[in-house]
C-alpha cells in the first residue's frame, strides 16, 4: 500500500513522495524557546495551538503516519524578463500561481487515494505550509532532505527549492529512513544573508529576515535594515542560493506548469504606479497578494531608493504625497535615500 500511495503521489506530479511516523518533533523545545525569545515577530499565528505543532497526534487523533510530498521550484531558465530601468527581484517560489492552490488540488486528491486504499475507517488530513506541522522536521524524518544551517529544508537531489506539503492518516505506514544533516563545515548561507538575520548555525531570527520584513511585516520596515534589502520586493532567496547542493537542482513537473516567468525581474517605476484594481489583476492569483498593496508598495519605495536614479523621482515623489501613510513614509526614505547615494 505504501508503494500504492507514493506512486499515486508522482502521477499527481510531487516530485518526492517519503513516509515517517506521527511521532512527536524532538525540535519541540526548540520552537518554544524560539517562541519565547519573540523571534517569530508579528507572525502571531506561530504561537497559536502550540501544542498541536509539537504533537501530530492533536491535529489528527489517531494519526500514526505522516505523508510527506515535495515539489521542485527550481528555475530552468533566466531569471526574469528584460525590463526598462531599475529592477525589482521576487524569490523564486513565488514566481508562479499560488502554490496552496495547485499543491492544495493534489494533496486533496492523495488524502482521498489513502482513504480508499486503506483499512475501512482510515482518516486523512492534509496542508500546504498551513497547518500546525514542524513541517521541514517531518521531511528529514522522512528522508526528503535536512534542515540546514539557515534552517531551511536541503536535498541532495532537488537543493534548497522545495515545497513540502503533508497527509496526515490513522493508517500506519513503514517509515522511511531518515536523513542526516551534511552542512559539514559549510557557512556560506550565514555569510550570505543581507541582514544577518541567521544568527548561528541552525538559529534564525525571522524580525531580520527580508522575506519577513517584504511579506509577513504589516507596519513600516525599520530604518536601519531597509538599505541592505537593496532590490529585493518579495521575499529573498540569497541564503538558499549560495548553497553547495544547488548543483543538483532541477526544476519540477508542477512548477513547470505553474510558472510565471513574468515575476522574475520586474521595473519598479511602474509597480508603484499600479493602482489597488491592478495589483490584484495582476498578482492576485500569486503568492505576492500575502504582502498586500500596500505592504508590497512600501517594499517598491524601498527598492527605488536602494537602486533607482534620477528618473524615479517623480514616481517617488507623488508616492510620498500618497493617502497610505505607510507608502508616504517609505516613499519619503527613499527620496533622501536617491540623495544619499548621489542620485
Amino acid at each position: 500500500m505504501r508503494e500504492q500511495i507514493r506512486r499515486r503521489a508522482l502521477e499527481l506530479g510531487f516530485d518526492e513522495c517519503r513516509f515517517t511516523t506521527a511521532d512527536p518533533p524532538a525540535r519541540a523545545a526548540y520552537l518554544e524557546r524560539w517562541l519565547g525569545q519573540g523571534r517569530h515577530g508579528q507572525m502571531q499565528w506561530m504561537a497559536r495551538r502550540v501544542e498541536r505543532r509539537t504533537d501530530p497526534r492533536k491535529v489528527l487523533p489517531g494519526a500514526a503516519s505522516i505523508v510527506v510530498v515535495a515539489a521542485s521550484y527550481a528555475m530552468d531558465g533566466p531569471d526574469g524578463i528584460p525590463a526598462d530601468g531599475p529592477v525589482g527581484v521576487v524569490a523564486r517560489y513565488a514566481r508562479a500561481t499560488d502554490y496552496h492552490e495547485w499543491m492544495g488540488e493534489r494533496l486533496r486528491s492523495l488524502a482521498m487515494f489513502i482513504e480508499e486504499v486503506g483499512p475501512p475507517g482510515t482518516r486523512t488530513r492534509w496542508y500546504v505550509d498551513t497547518g500546525p506541522l514542524l513541517e521541514r522536521e517531518l521531511a528529514e524524518r522522512a528522508g526528503v532532505g535536512f534542515v540546514g544551517k539557515h534552517t531551511n529544508l536541503i536535498s541532495r537531489r532537488w537543493g534548497n527549492w522545495l515545497l513540502l506539503g503533508e497527509v496526515l492518516t490513522t493508517c500506519a505506514l513503514p517509515p522511511d529512513p531518515p536523513e542526516r544533516n551534511r552542512c559539514g563545515h559549510c557557512t556560506r548561507c550565514l555569510e550570505a544573508c543581507p541582514t544577518r538575520a541567521i544568527v548561528a548555525p541552525f538559529e534564525l531570527d525571522a524580525r531580520l529576515c527580508i522575506s519577513y520584513l517584504t511579506i509577513e511585516l504589516r507596519g513600516p520596515i525599520p530604518l536601519e535594515l531597509r538599505p541592505a534589502i537593496g532590490n529585493r520586493i518579495f521575499g529573498c532567496d540569497d541564503c538558499l542560493a549560495v548553497c553547495p547542493w544547488n548543483r543538483f537542482a532541477h526544476a519540477g513537473r508542477l512548477m513547470r506548469q505553474f510558472a510565471r516567468p513574468d515575476l522574475g525581474a520586474m521595473e519598479l517605476k511602474g509597480l508603484l504606479e499600479l493602482d489597488e484594481a491592478g495589483f490584484r489583476a495582476r498578482f492576485g492569483q500569486t503568492p505576492l497578494a500575502r504582502a498586500r498593496y500596500s505592504g508590497f508598495r512600501r517594499n517598491v519605495c524601498v527598492a527605488l531608493g536602494n537602486v533607482g536614479g534620477p528618473d524615479c523621482r517623480p514616481a517617488l515623489e507623488k508616492a510620498a504625497q500618497d493617502p497610505d501613510p505607510l507608502v508616504a513614509e517609505h516613499a519619503r526614505w527613499a527620496l533622501a535615500r536617491l540623495v544619499e547615494r548621489g542620485q
